[in-house]
């Protein structure tokens, strides 16, 4: 990193713990840990947190092992638990699910993609759930736990997994390595923000008893508030309810009355969905619903009639928008987590957009002038970031097959960003993936949803004809030998958890 003599960031203050925050600071003392920077929460007590985020996709690894924390430990300290993928129930039609797996599907032949074979053997009248060539997806089902391999000998073996967590208990877990690492946390709310009367950058904030604290660079993690972002600095929100309307959400814990499922469950229910997300201590769960199709109370009713056990806390109502802040790096002052934008967590992706947040804060880590093409740069990666989420989001909604339900019949007639419509287009007419630059979701992920919804191509590609429908059979039914080949050296989710339990 060239800093300019005299000119390097010395201070970084970052607003708001709980999940974002104490990610913020665990990951930059670590990565900056060779500059003389000094690193400050600032939280409080008082101030509650959203708390609920307990689901994670495999990104979380890297930034676990980026933050030197092993994976046990973080298992044993966060009661957590393995996720092979996600487990739609009710979205494709009410008494149907599909998986949408962390691995890929079947292997590729002289250039062919795998999917286009299995077109094939579709449109020849073969019964073959795409889920029976994706190991990810048979871990799952069958409660098994399988560690990666290094070296996988095709694409069978190419799978990954992340982790459940208690989001409280990992908050404190960083906060703790973070202290350890020489990060300043200060227990106090924020009175006042002062800014510089010429260019606007932050310059300090003023805490209750009068005590101030300044600094250099700022990350706002202050939740839903965006005390930095917007509330000081007053960055417009963008707003994208017209494709993503849920704007409520009630958790309710409670406890786990069947062993730990290496999964997350999203059930869709008549104004939204509901989430399933198996801990070791207890189940964490949520309805996200759209406030113009239902009540606070019908919406609890529902929570509390489907849940797996005795309701363990008092219910937590969070209100929110899908969309993001215009900018989200402006003058000095970086959002990170729910202050810069929020993404309902259908697909677990809101701490995995901190942690993208984060490290592209790095990369383009400035000094105290704060060039402002650096923000510009930042900020056109984390829009397309947020919209290729969006897209994907969307997608679950608007090929949903829930007929006669006022809420997912207006889905379906919602016309559909432009970005989307070229893939799905692509999709539809020969089964092509359209890859666009800062994608979250890569083709096998799309595969899982365009299978999962029977949203399936007019034709397979000509180039799959190379074989013919017996080949193709036998080299298939390979495939699944294979796979329960593997299968036989994975141990149950709940063994793997025994040697790894959480501590009391």
């Amino acid at each position: 990193m060239n800093q300019q003599p005299g000119r390097a960031i010395r201070s970084i203050v970052i607003v708001g713990g709980g999940t974002a925050g104490w990610m913020s600071a665990a990951y930059l003392a670590r990565m900056l840990a060779h500059l003389p920077i000094a690193i400050t929460v600032i939280d409080s007590a008082a101030i509650g947190t959203v708390g609920v985020g307990e689901a994670t996709v495999p990104a979380i690894r890297d930034f676990l092992a980026a933050v030197e924390l092993g994976e046990p430990e973080v298992l044993r300290e966060t009661s957590g638990t393995i996720k092979y993928g996600i487990r739609f129930d009710g979205w494709a039609a009410p008494d149907k699910a599909f998986f949408h797996p962390f691995g890929l599907y079947g292997v590729p032949a002289r250039g062919v993609a795998f999917h286009q074979y299995w077109l094939k053997l579709k449109a020849a009248g073969d019964d073959l759930p795409i889920g029976d060539y994706c190991l990810a997806t048979q871990l799952a089902e069958r409660g098994l736990f399988l560690p990666p391999p290094d070296r996988p000998a095709n694409d069978l073996g190419v799978f990954n997994f992340a982790v459940h967590f208690d989001a409280s208990k990992f908050a404190a877990m960083l906060r703790r390595l973070s202290i350890a690492n020489r990060v300043t946390h200060i227990d106090g709310r924020i009175d006042r923000v002062d800014r510089d009367g010429e260019d606007g950058r932050v310059t300090a904030v003023q805490l209750e008893g009068e005590r101030r604290v300044e600094g250099d660079l700022w990350i706002d993690c202050s939740g839903f508030r965006s005390l930095l972002l917007g509330e000081a600095l007053e960055i417009p929100y963008v707003d994208w309810r017209h494709w993503l309307p849920c704007d409520r959400a009630i958790a309710l814990p409670c406890r786990a009355a069947a062993v730990p499922r290496p999964f997350t469950t999203a059930t869709a229910r008549p104004a939204g969905w509901q989430w399933h997300i198996p801990l070791q201590h207890r189940v964490g769960n949520g309805h996200v619903y759209s406030s113009d199709h239902m009540s606070d109370d019908e919406a609890e009713r529902i929570l509390r009639a489907n849940l797996e056990g005795e309701a363990l806390a008092e219910p937590n109502r969070l209100r929110f928008t899908t969309g993001h802040r215009e900018r989200f790096w402006d003058r000095n002052v970086v959002g990170i987590g729910l202050s810069s934008g929020f993404l309902e967590p259908l697909e677990s992706t809101s701490i995995t957009l901190i942690q993208s947040g984060l490290e592209r804060l790095v990369a383009l880590f400035p000094d105290r002038d704060v060039d402002p093409r650096l923000a510009a740069t930042y900020n056109r990666q984390s829009t397309l970031e947020f919209e290729r989420v969006r897209d994907f989001l969307f997608l679950h909604y608007q090929a949903n097959g829930r007929t006669g339900e006022r809420f997912w019949d207006e889905r379906r007639a919602v016309s559909l960003p432009e970005t989307l419509q070229r893939k799905i287009d692509a999709w539809r007419s020969g089964g092509e993936f359209v890859r666009y630059e800062w994608e979250s979701f890569q083709d096998a992920s799309w595969l899982s949803m365009y299978a999962g919804f029977d949203d399936l191509p007019a034709r397979h590609s000509p180039l799959a004809d190379r074989f013919d429908t017996a080949a193709l059979r036998g080299t298939f039914a390979r495939m699944r030998d294979a796979i329960a080949g593997t299968l036989a050296h994975a141990e149950p989710h709940a063994a793997f958890l025994a040697r790894h339990p959480a501590n009391k």
